[in-house]
Parts: C-alpha cells; sequence; structure tokens
C-alpha cells in the first residue's frame, strides 16, 4: 500500500476512533422494513428488522424466513420482507449472563420429513452452569417435544457454540468453558468439535470409536459452517493475539492453548511437532472477534463466489475472504461496511444470494452506547449504484511507530473502552483507576504477567482474566502505558522504554 493511501487509512482510523457516532436509522415500526440504505462496492445494505435482543444465530429457514435465537431464550422467524417477528419458544430455564444464555442452532436439512431442530443453551445444573444440546420437534408453528441429546460443563463465557450438520450428522463447537487442559483433554468434551448422530449417540464412524470428540484444541469457537465441497471450517477467539479461522480434519489437535496462531516460536514448534497440531488458514493479531461464519456460493454477487463470509465483533465489519480453488487457504480479505453497525455477531445467505448479518450491540460488551433500533438484522444485496462509503482491505500492516492512542485502540478499548471507563462490573475502568496511578514499575509488570482471578478496583469487585501482552514489544508496551496514564483525569508521568526493558527481565 503506498503513502497516499496509507495517510487515508490513518485519517480515517483516527476520525473513527476519537469522533465516532453510530448513525441514526428511521423509526422501525412491526411489520414495515427500515429504509436506509448504505452503498458499498457492489452491494447495499438496509435494514430489515429492529429491536431484537442480542440475536446469536441466523439461518435461512425452508420457509424462507430467517430463523433466529435470542441470547436470553427465544427462538423466532423474521419475515425477510416485513420484518415481522413470530416466536416459535421460550425456553424458561436459560442462563443469561455475559456469553451464556441460547446460542447455537441448526435446522435439519430435510424439515419436511425430518422436523427437527437443535438447539445449544446453557443452564444451571446444582448450582453450576453447564451447556445442554436439545433436539426439537417443528409442529403447528412451533417447537414441542424437547430430547436432550447432551449435556457439557458451561461456564459464562468460552461455552462456543454453534452448530452445523452436514451428510447426516450433527456438528457441535463447544468452547472450553474457561479451564485449563479441557482443550487437550480428548476425554472431555470441551474445547472440541463434537460430531452426534441425530438422537445424540455416537456415530460408529467416528475418528475416536464411542467418543463424540472429532477434533480438539480449541479455545472458543463462535462459526462453523461446510462449504459445497464437504470442507469444514471455524472462526476461534484467540486470547490477546492470533484469532483464527481453521480448516477443520477429523482426529486432529488445533493446538490451544500452547500454540496460538501459527507455530513460530521455539515452544510452539516443538509441542507442533509433537503433536501434530494443525495451524489456521488465516489468523489476526491485532485481534478481531471473530464470530459467524458462512460459505457464499452464489454467483449473484460474483466477487463473492467461493468466500467464506465472517462478521467480527471487535472488528465491527464483514470480511469476505476469498478461498483458493481447492478451498485450504485464504487468498484475499476485504473488510466492508467497518463501523456502520457495531458488533456484528452472525451471518447467513438466502437461496437468492442475499447475504443476512445480525447485530450485537446490547450483549455484554458494548462498545459503545446502542441506538434506539439495536439490535438489527440487516440485508447485503447486489448493487450496481457506486459505493459511497470507504471500505478498507485488510492485506496491511501498520507500522511499527503506532502511536500509544493506536496501540490503546488495537489491544485494550474493546475491554477497557476507548474513554478507559471500562464496563461496570465487568471490566475496570483505567481513567482513574488506582493501580493504573500507582508506581509504574508494577503497572508494567502486570501488563507483561497478565492475570487471573478477582481483584478489587478502586472499591469494586472484578473476576476477570487479563491476558500476557508480553508479545508486545518494549516500546509498545511503553506507548500504550503512557496513552493510559495520561487518559481522561490521569495525569501520571509517562512509562519509559528502558522501565520495561528492566521490568521484562525480572518477571521472566
Amino acid at each position: 500500500m503506498n503513502f497516499f493511501y496509507l495517510n487515508i487509512f490513518f485519517t480515517l482510523f483516527f476520525s473513527w476512533a476519537f469522533n465516532s457516532s453510530t448513525p441514526q436509522l428511521s423509526i422501525w415500526k412491526p411489520g414495515h422494513i427500515v429504509t436506509d440504505t448504505i452503498v458499498g462496492p457492489g452491494v447495499e445494505a438496509t435494514t430489515v428488522a429492529t429491536g431484537l435482543d442480542v440475536p446469536w444465530e441466523i439461518i435461512w429457514g425452508p420457509d424462507n424466513k430467517i430463523w433466529i435465537t435470542e441470547q436470553k431464550g427465544l427462538v423466532s422467524r423474521i419475515d425477510p420482507v416485513t420484518g415481522g417477528k413470530q416466536v416459535i419458544l421460550t425456553i424458561p430455564d436459560v442462563w443469561h449472563l455475559r456469553t451464556a444464555g441460547l446460542l447455537g442452532m441448526a435446522l435439519h436439512p430435510d424439515m419436511k420429513n425430518n422436523p427437527y431442530v437443535f438447539l445449544n443453551y446453557t443452564f444451571l445444573k446444582d448450582k453450576k452452569p453447564h451447556s445442554k444440546l436439545v433436539r426439537y420437534t417443528w409442529k403447528n408453528e412451533v417447537l414441542v417435544n424437547p430430547k436432550v441429546l447432551l449435556v457439557i460443563p458451561g461456564n459464562n463465557g468460552h461455552n462456543g457454540s454453534r452448530l452445523t450438520i452436514w451428510k447426516g450428522k450433527l456438528y457441535w463447537a463447544t468452547g472450553d468453558a474457561v479451564t485449563d487442559g479441557n482443550a487437550q483433554n480428548v476425554n472431555s468434551l470441551n474445547g472440541k468439535i463434537l460430531r452426534l448422530n441425530f438422537d445424540g449417540s455416537i456415530p460408529k464412524d467416528n475418528p475416536r470409536k464411542g467418543s463424540a470428540v472429532w477434533a480438539w484444541g480449541f479455545r472458543n469457537m463462535q462459526g462453523l459452517v461446510f462449504s459445497k465441497k464437504g470442507y469444514l471450517y471455524s472462526s476461534e477467539h484467540g486470547d490477546a493475539t492470533e484469532d483464527e479461522v481453521n480448516l477443520l480434519t477429523p482426529n486432529r489437535n488445533y493446538g490451544w492453548p500452547t500454540v496460538q496462531g501459527f507455530a513460530e516460536n521455539e515452544e510452539e514448534t516443538a509441542f507442533k511437532k509433537a503433536k501434530q497440531t494443525v495451524d489456521p488458514v488465516k489468523a489476526w493479531t491485532p485481534t478481531i472477534a471473530p464470530a459467524g461464519l458462512d460459505y457464499y456460493y452464489s454467483d449473484v454477487i460474483p466477487g463473492w463466489k467461493n468466500s467464506l463470509l465472517l462478521v467480527t465483533l471487535k472488528g465491527r465489519s464483514l470480511r469476505v475472504l476469498k478461498l483458493s480453488e481447492d478451498g485450504r487457504s485464504i487468498i484475499n480479505e476485504d473488510v466492508l461496511f467497518e463501523n456502520e453497525y457495531g458488533r456484528l455477531r452472525d451471518v447467513c445467505i438466502s437461496p437468492a444470494g442475499d447475504v443476512y448479518i445480525s447485530t450485537s450491540n446490547h450483549d455484554w460488551n458494548p462498545m459503545g452506547k446502542p441506538i434506539a433500533s439495536d439490535d438489527r438484522i440487516i440485508k447485503i444485496s447486489k448493487s450496481d449504484k457506486p459505493f459511497s462509503n470507504p471500505v478498507l482491505a485488510t492485506n496491511q500492516v501498520l507500522s511499527n511507530t503506532a502511536t500509544g492512542a493506536t496501540l490503546y485502540v488495537q489491544y485494550c478499548a474493546s475491554c477497557h473502552k476507548e474513554d478507559g471507563k471500562g464496563v461496570a462490573g465487568i471490566f475496570p475502568p483505567l481513567e482513574g483507576s488506582e493501580r493504573v496511578n500507582s508506581a509504574e514499575r508494577s503497572l508494567v509488570a502486570k501488563v507483561l504477567k497478565g492475570s487471573t482471578g478477582p481483584a478489587v478496583i478502586n472499591g469494586v469487585k472484578y473476576d476477570i482474566t487479563m491476558p500476557s501482552f508480553a508479545f508486545l514489544k518494549d516500546e509498545q508496551v511503553a506507548d500504550i502505558l503512557t496513552y493510559v496514564r495520561q487518559l481522561g483525569v490521569n495525569e501520571t508521568s509517562p512509562v519509559s522504554v528502558n522501565m520495561v526493558k528492566e521490568v521484562r527481565r525480572e518477571v521472566k
């Protein structure tokens, strides 16, 4: 990318980072389409439904309706023409906290003869969170006759979860339930791809006899899709680094937590050699929080054919990941509608080649204040109009001289927010924080080492894990912490590169 376009990129970036506001939409009335339209290169996006409450899964149904799950326990159908909503199930025992709740859904491909809908949600068992896989029957326009297929341990995060079906088998992407050892333990059903029959039994041809485990070594997958060739892809949240898209194959290890992204350092390469782990087809640092994933096979939007469509939460965008002809690698990435709609949780494709995405602006980790019409489902369709909003390609590496403000947005703002005020009861504030304004040596150590377990900050208890940021260069750590220590009401001395170097030697 030449200097001219790089300059445009940074201008747009800083304009968003410090002056952003979400565009207001026209007032929505039940049964009426919202008519706001944003035009991109070859496509246009129009809101078709609003007023939803964190839609987690959206699927194009055989009735030409959009079937959705909402995190607090509703399953509904949305008319894509009028935006009208019909609730078809309310699940009373859903336990909702942070990312726990009603999550993945899959529809049997032959609903006429096998009217089954599969759902996954968290609930409390013996006062502890668990994740439940349930099969419902579609009858008289409601879901009835729940049959529990499987129950596994859960948590208030890292439950996954996505479901998909291929050639008569159900695939379930589970999270590691924030528990060390789960992902690498093949006797645990957490941090896995599970393969089951439709009655919950274990297929006889599974790679591990008598086990539902099909592949393992995952942290927290939030996208799962088969291509027309039968390749299975997943999107997965990394920790502080290395969000991933993986091409999944049976009986293989995908590395978490030892290998994050591509095996690069000595420990990772040794583990990969010993365990024969599989590298991702794509990884992102800084992280983008990849969520729903679908495969575009239509000719309607020609440039997207044979691409994975990925929506992101932290990245707040739709990404078109062009696959190689053999489907084994990603050869190009484009980013569309960045920061137009906020956090995006899922994506589905209609037989007509239109794409639908769902927002997630009322979830546990808001990026800014949701607007009145959130949450929404947005239709993206082919357009011959000239595009009017900037669309950025991400095949680029930001300069190592990026400022502390830029680095803060990339690595810290998704939790602590752009203004440093955090999220009440979840992510502690940095502005006015006694820890931020304390001795810089202890602050640097905290950033390099990370932290686990509960902590009291400014008199408030927080129970959240902060990953280590030791992968950052000394100059980057110094820049971020200097920015943080002067954020808002903070007026504390800067952090020097030499200080970071000294502390890094001490904590090793």
